[in-house]
């Protein structure tokens, strides 16, 4: 995160905090989210990169190794250690200030979320248990109807299918015999 610049000689100690009020504003919700993310993936490819320096990292256990190599991984290892632990605070800040914003929103159920048409174009309202469940029951009798006309027609084009099968079968026969 940057860090503000100081209040000039000019400048009255409260001015500034009236742009630094009117920046934090206009960082919603959404971008801190997309901060966020951008925040995990930079910590998953750290942590990628750490991994990649240990296996890489040969320890001192006796075989002549090289100081210089060992000293220079193990600055890399730390350096990106400083990095992850710095992007994880950053992280605690983004979740934190995530948290704030929408700690004043009364949560909305999911139901609402979905937009949703009836038939006579009003809108959704709580029609009750009964009525969803009667709703549901007819839904049920309506797909076991078509799915009963599904399988009369699947019937007769099989039907069709093997009378056409015979009828090749035959004239096959009857060429055969002819020549």
């Amino acid at each position: 995160m940057s860090t503000p610049p100081l209040a000039g000689a000019g400048m009255p100690p409260g001015a500034f905090s009236g742009t630094q009020a009117q920046a934090a504003r206009e960082v919603n919700t959404a971008s801190l989210c997309r901060i966020g993310q951008e925040t995990v993936q930079d910590i998953v490819f750290r942590t990628m990169e750490i991994f990649q320096l240990l296996r890489n990292m040969q320890l001192p256990n006796g075989v002549t190794y090289h100081t210089a190599t060992y000293q220079d991984r193990l600055a890399k290892l730390q350096e990106h250690l400083r990095q992850l632990s710095i992007l994880f605070r950053k992280l605690r800040l983004v979740y934190d200030k995530c948290n704030e914003n929408c700690a004043g929103l009364d949560p909305v159920p999911i139901e609402q979320l979905i937009p949703y048409v009836e038939e006579d174009g009003s809108k959704h309202d709580d029609r009750g248990a009964a009525s969803q469940l009667r709703f549901a029951s007819e839904e049920r009798r309506e797909i076991l109807e078509v799915n009963k006309k599904l399988k009369q027609k699947n019937q007769q084009l099989k039907q069709i299918m093997d009378q056409l099968r015979n009828l090749i079968w035959d004239i096959n026969a009857m060429l055969a015999m002819r020549n």
